[in-house]
C-alpha cells in the first residue's frame, strides 16, 4: 500500500492579512518582509495538541470486517473473520498491548509517526509516479500577470515572505474554526495569546476552535530526501539563503536572502531569473536530474560516486537550496498537459528530491510538486493558497516593473557537475527507463457543469459522498465489480497525526452502484434517493472517525510494523489473502478545495489501478484520472459522467436511462 496525495484537508477561515494587529517585530524588517503578522504566535498551540488516539482493538476488528464485506463473498468473508477473530484474542491483543505502552512512554509524537516515517523512506520504488504529487494553481486573475519573468517574481517573493513569516512565529496558527464568530477574531486571538501555550488548545477547544498540527511546516523549506542504502534520510539546512533554479536541466544558484536575513529586493530577484531566462546555454548531454527518478538504492550508489567526484559542494548546494524553482521552455497546451508536466515532466527540469518544485512554464501556468515524506497536503495547500493569495493581491513586481541593475553574472552561479563515465552511463540508464515508464501513464479530465456542492447541499448530501459513490459505480460499469477504495484524510487535529484512511466502498455504495447500474428502471426515484442518503450518512460516519484517528488502517499499519521490529512471525491476519486485496487500492482518491487550486493529481497507487484527483465546486465537479496499461482513464470518466448524470437525474425526480 502506497498512499499518496494526502489530501483531504481541514477547511480554514481566511489569512490574516498584512494589515493585522501584529506583535513587535525583529529589528530590520522591512516592508513586505512578511505575509501577515498575526496576533497569535505561529507554534502557540502545538505544545498542547492532543495526542492521537490508538483505538480499542475491537473497534479496529469491526470496522475492518465492514470494509472488507463489499469485497468478498460470503466463504472468503467467513475465512476473514475468523483470522480476525483468532488476532483479536491472541497475538493481535498482546501486540496491541505493546503499541499503547509504548505510546505511553513517547508522549511528544503519535505512535503512527515512526512507521510512517519508515513506510515513505525505507521504500525504494521511484518517487516519481509513486510518491510526488502536484497541484497546479490557478492563473493570475490579470492576465498581464501571468507572464513567465512576473509571474515566477513574484511568486518566489511571496513564497520567501512565507518563509519569513513562519521563522518569525507571525504565521497564523492553523485552526479549523467550527464558529468562526467567536474563535476567528482579533478579540479571541488577543486572550488566547496570553494563555500558555501548554494550556492554550483547551482554550481554543472551549469556542469550538481545533487547532491543527504544524510540526511539518519546518520541513517546507532548506529541505531534500537524500537517498541511502535501503532508507533514506530527510535533510534540512535553515542557515542556506540561496534558491535553486532549474532550466533546461542547468542549475543555477542566487541569495534571495541577506546576510541579516531580509528578503533580497523584488528587482533584485527579477534582475537574475531575467539573466537565467536568457541565459543560451543549451541542455547538458548527461542531465543530472534523472537520477533523482531512479529507484532508490541505484540512486544512492550514484550519488556517493558523485560526491567522490568532487560534487560534494554543488550537491550541497542543492540539498540546502530555499526550494527548487523550475523554468520550463514551453507553454501548456490543455489540462492534460498540465497534469503531465507538473505530476513528472520530461525529467530533465526537476529535481524530485527536494521537498517541494515550483513550476513555472512559459505561459505562467504554474504548480508545485512535492516530495510526499516529509509531510502531508495541509502543510502544502496552506503553503500554496498563501503564496497565492500574496502573489496575486500584493504582487512584488508588476508587468512594467524594471529589473534592478545588478551584476547577474556575478551574483547568479551555474552549478557544474563533473562526470565520470560510471555516472554518464547512471543517467542514460536514468533516462530510458523514465522515458519508458512515462509513455504508459494515461491521463484524462472531466469538468461536470450541471451542479455541485451548492445543487448536493440543498439536497442534504455529503458532496464528497456523492463523487465517492460516482466512483464506485463507474468503476462497477466498467468492470462489473466493487475494489479496494483508498481516500486519505488529515489527522491534524492531533499532535503529529499524519493520515488516516476513509473506505468509501460499503455495503450502501455496493447496493446504490447495483440500483443505478444493473436494474435502474425497478426503483423509482425515492428509492434511489434513499439509497444515496443512506451512503450519504454512512459516509459522512466514516470520515469523522477518520478525521479522529478512529480509522483501521493505521492502528493494523502499526501492529504489523511492531511484529516486525520485534521479530515476531507475521500474524495469519496479515497473510490472509482479503488482507492483501483490500490494501491493494485500484482506486487512490484524494480531494482538495481551494480557490487557489485549478486542479491536483498523482499516479496510480497499483499498476491495475486509477488515481483520482477531484474536487467538488460550487457548481461543478472536477476529477483527474491516471491509469497504466489495462486500464482506460478516459472510458472511467465517461462512466464517471454518467453516474453524475444518473444521481443528478434521481435527485430531480427523473427516470434512469440504462
Amino acid at each position: 500500500m502506497v498512499p499518496r496525495l494526502l489530501l483531504r484537508a481541514w477547511p480554514r477561515g481566511p489569512a490574516v492579512g498584512p494589515g493585522a494587529p501584529s506583535r513587535p517585530l525583529s529589528a530590520g524588517s522591512g516592508p513586505g518582509q512578511y505575509l501577515q503578522r498575526s496576533i497569535v504566535p505561529t507554534m502557540h498551540y502545538q505544545d498542547s495538541l492532543p495526542r492521537l488516539p490508538i483505538p480499542k482493538l475491537e473497534d479496529t476488528i469491526r470496522r475492518y470486517l465492514s470494509a472488507q464485506k463489499p469485497l468478498l463473498d460470503d466463504g472468503q468473508f467467513r475465512k476473514t473473520e475468523q483470522f480476525c477473530k483468532n488476532f483479536e484474542n491472541g497475538i493481535g491483543k498482546e501486540l496491541h498491548e505493546q503499541l499503547v505502552a509504548q505510546d505511553k512512554q513517547n508522549k511528544h509524537t503519535s505512535y503512527i509517526s515512526g512507521p510512517w516515517f519508515d513506510m515513505y523512506l525505507s521504500a525504494r520504488d521511484s518517487v516519481v509516479l509513486n510518491f510526488n504529487p502536484f497541484m497546479a494553481f490557478n492563473p493570475d486573475p490579470k492576465s498581464e500577470y501571468n507572464d513567465q519573468l512576473t509571474r515566477a517574481t513574484n511568486m518566489t517573493v511571496s513564497a520567501i515572505r512565507f518563509l519569513k513569516t513562519l521563522r518569525d512565529g507571525l504565521l497564523e496558527p492553523e485552526v479549523f474554526h467550527l464558529n468562526p464568530a467567536k474563535s476567528d477574531t482579533d478579540t479571541f486571538k488577543r486572550l488566547i495569546r496570553f494563555v500558555p501555550s501548554s494550556l492554550s488548545w483547551y482554550g481554543a477547544y472551549l469556542v469550538n476552535a481545533y487547532p491543527l498540527d504544524m510540526s511539518q511546516y519546518f520541513r517546507l523549506f532548506n529541505s531534500t530526501r537524500i537517498p541511502k542504502p535501503s532508507r533514506d534520510e530527510l535533510f534540512t539546512d535553515d542557515k542556506a539563503r540561496h534558491l535553486l533554479v532549474l532550466r533546461k536541466g542547468n542549475f543555477y544558484i542566487f541569495d534571495v536572502l541577506d546576510q541579516d536575513g531580509n528578503i533580497v529586493s523584488p528587482s533584485e530577484i527579477q534582475a537574475h531569473l531575467k539573466y537565467i531566462l536568457s541565459d543560451s546555454s543549451p541542455a547538458p548531454e548527461f542531465p543530472l536530474a534523472y537520477l533523482t527518478s531512479e529507484n532508490r538504492d541505484i540512486w544512492a550508489e550514484l550519488r556517493q560516486k558523485l560526491m567522490s567526484s568532487g560534487n560534494e559542494e554543488s550537491l550541497r548546494k542543492v540539498d540546502s537550496a530555499v526550494f527548487c524553482l523550475c523554468l520550463d521552455d514551453f507553454p501548456i497546451k490543455d489540462l492534460v498537459h498540465l497534469s503531465h508536466n507538473m505530476l513528472h515532466g520530461d525529467g530533465t527540469n526537476r529535481w524530485f528530491d527536494k521537498s517541494f518544485n515550483l513550476i513555472i512554464a512559459k505561459d505562467g501556468s504554474a504548480a508545485v510538486h512535492f516530495e510526499h515524506s516529509w509531510g502531508d497536503g495541509v502543510a502544502v495547500l496552506r503553503f500554496f493558497n498563501e503564496v497565492f493569495k500574496d502573489s496575486t493581491q500584493i504582487p512584488a513586481i508588476t508587468p512594467q516593473s524594471q529589473p534592478a541593475t545588478a551584476d547577474s553574472t556575478v551574483t547568479v552561479q551555474k552549478l557544474n557537475f563533473k562526470l565520470t563515465d560510471a555516472l554518464k552511463t547512471g543517467i542514460t540508464a536514468a533516462k530510458e527507463k523514465f522515458d519508458a515508464t512515462m509513455k504508459t501513464l494515461t491521463i484524462d479530465c472531466l469538468q461536470f457543469q450541471r451542479g455541485g456542492k451548492e445543487f448536493l447541499k440543498k439536497q442534504k448530501l455529503s458532496p464528497d459522498a456523492v463523487a465517492q459513490l460516482a466512483f464506485q459505480m463507474a468503476f462497477l460499469r466498467q468492470y462489473g465489480q466493487t475494489v479496494a477504495t483508498y481516500e486519505s484524510c488529515s489527522t491534524a487535529a492531533f499532535k503529529h497525526g499524519r493520515t488516516e484512511t476513509i473506505r468509501p466502498a460499503s455495503i450502501y455504495t455496493k447496493r446504490c452502484s447495483e440500483a443505478f447500474v444493473r436494474e435502474p428502471s425497478r426503483h423509482s426515484a425515492g428509492e434511489l434517493q434513499q439509497m444515496m442518503a443512506e451512503c450519504s450518512k454512512y459516509h459522512g460516519q466514516l470520515t469523522k472517525e477518520a478525521a479522529m484517528g478512529q480509522g483501521f488502517d493505521r492502528h493494523l499499519f502499526a501492529l504489523r510494523h511492531l511484529a516486525a521490529a520485534k521479530g515476531i512471525i507475521l500474524p495469519e491476519l496479515y497473510l490472509d489473502p482479503a488482507y492483501g486485496q483490500i490494501n491493494h487500492n485500484v482506486l487512490s482518491t484524494s480531494t482538495l478545495s481551494s480557490p487557489a487550486v485549478n486542479l491536483g493529481g498523482f499516479a496510480p497507487v497499483v499498476s491495475d489501478g486509477f488515481g483520482v484527483g477531484y474536487a467538488v465546486h460550487g457548481n461543478w465537479i472536477g476529477c483527474n484520472v491516471s491509469s497504466y496499461p489495462g486500464r482506460n482513464a478516459r472510458e472511467f470518466l465517461q462512466c464517471v459522467e454518467k453516474a453524475l448524470e444518473d444521481m443528478f437525474d434521481a435527485l430531480e425526480g427523473k427516470s434512469i436511462k440504462s
